[in-house]
C-alpha cells in the first residue's frame, strides 16, 4: 500500500500525547461488496449504518484493492452531481478526472481530488489509457461529504491535493504514520479546504504498535479498515479489512495493530473520518444529495435541461 511513506518516521513531528476521555465503540459493521461505474469492484463502507451517525458524510466506497489484467481497468461514464462534495483518494494506481467546470487531472499514490459539486457539475473518472493497456494495481477511496443547505448552491470547485502536500506525523514511538489530508490532528492541519468542518486522516500502524489519536470533541468519529487486522477502542474490539467502526463521544481514538504479521497486509491501515454534524434533513437519490425530495426532482429536471454543465469538447472517455 504505497500512499505516502517516509524513510525515517522518527524524523517527523510527533502527535502530542492526548488527554481526556477515550471514545467508546458504538458499532462495528462489515462493508458488503458491489460494483460501481463501468464495473469496478467496491466495498460499500457505510452500508447498514444510521445516516445520523455518519453526518456530515453520506457515502463511501473502497475501490479495489484489485490487480487488473491488461484491458480490464474500468472507470465511470460522464454523470452529474449536486449538493455535496466528492473526495477521491488514490492509494495505489492511477485515476483520471475531468469535469464540466474545467477541473481535472491525474492522481496516483497518495494524491487526492476534492470536487465540490455545489449547485451542479458533470464529471468523469477513468483509468488512463496506459493503465488500461498494461493493467496493474488499483486501490482508492471515494467519499461523499454533505454540504449544509446554505452551501448547496455554491459554485463548483476543484482541488488537486498532491501527496507531498499532505501533513505527515508520527506517533511518539514511531509505530504509526499519520497522514492528515484535511482538518487537523493535534494542531497539525492538512491541505484540504472544506465547506463542512471535518477531518480526513490515513493512519498506518505497524505490527504490534498502538497509537492514541487526539480527535476534535465536537466531531463524530469513524474508522474504516483499508487493510490488515488490529483492535480499536479501550476495550480492544477486533477489526479487519472492510470493517467500519463508529465511535461515541470523547477526546481521542485508540488504534492498535495485531502483532502477528499478515502476509497480504502486515500493517493496519485505516481511514479516520470526523466532522461537525450538519443536523439537517437529507434527501439523497442517485447522484444528488439535497434536503428535500422536491430539490431532488428539481436536480433531475435541471440535469435533463443541461443546467448542470456541458461535457467539454476535448473530453476524456470519448
Amino acid at each position: 500500500m504505497p500512499a505516502v511513506t517516509v524513510s525515517d518516521i522518527l524524523s517527523l513531528e510527533k502527535i502530542p500525547t492526548p488527554a481526556g476521555a477515550e471514545r467508546p465503540v458504538l458499532s462495528l459493521t462489515d462493508a458488503p461488496g458491489g460494483f460501481e461505474g463501468e464495473g469496478f469492484p467496491v466495498r460499500r463502507a457505510f452500508a447498514g449504518v444510521d445516516l445520523a451517525r455518519l453526518d456530515p458524510f453520506v457515502h463511501m466506497d473502497q475501490m479495489g484493492e484489485v490487480d487488473y489484467a491488461p484491458g480490464e481497468p474500468k472507470g465511470t461514464a460522464w454523470h452529474p452531481h449536486r449538493g455535496f462534495e466528492t473526495v477521491t483518494y488514490m492509494i495505489d494506481g492511477t485515476f483520471q478526472h475531468q469535469d464540466s467546470a474545467g477541473g481535472g487531472g491525474m492522481i496516483t499514490n497518495g494524491d487526492t481530488q476534492w470536487m465540490t459539486a455545489g449547485a451542479g457539475i458533470l464529471h468523469i473518472e477513468a483509468p488512463p489509457e496506459a493503465l488500461v493497456t498494461s493493467g496493474g494495481l488499483f486501490h482508492g477511496v471515494q467519499l461523499w461529504v454533505n454540504l449544509p443547505s446554505a452551501d448547496k448552491w455554491v459554485p463548483p470547485r476543484y482541488q488537486d491535493i498532491r501527496s507531498d502536500q499532505v501533513a505527515l506525523l508520527s506517533s511518539p514511538d514511531g509505530g504509526a504514520l499519520v497522514r492528515v489530508i484535511a482538518g487537523q490532528v493535534g494542531g497539525h492541519g492538512g491541505p484540504g479546504l472544506t465547506h463542512t468542518p471535518m477531518a480526513m486522516v490515513h493512519v498506518t500502524v505497524s505490527p504490534g504498535a498502538r497509537v492514541v489519536l487526539p480527535w476534535t470533541r465536537e466531531y463524530n468519529a469513524l474508522v474504516y479498515v483499508l487493510a490488515g487486522r488490529g483492535a480499536v477502542g479501550s476495550r480492544g474490539a477486533a477489526v479487519r479489512t472492510g470493517n467500519l467502526v463508529v465511535f461515541g463521544d470523547g477526546d481521542n481514538l485508540v488504534l492498535s495493530a495485531d502483532a502477528v504479521r499478515d502476509g497480504a497486509a502486515p500493517d493496519l491501515d485505516v481511514l479516520v473520518l470526523g466532522g461537525r454534524p450538519i443536523g439537517e434533513p437529507v434527501a439523497a437519490y442517485g447522484p444528488f444529495v439535497m434536503n428535500t425530495r422536491a430539490e431532488i426532482a428539481q436536480a433531475f429536471e435541471d440535469y435533463e435541461k443541461g443546467k448542470l454543465g456541458t461535457i467539454p469538447a476535448d473530453h476524456i472517455g470519448h
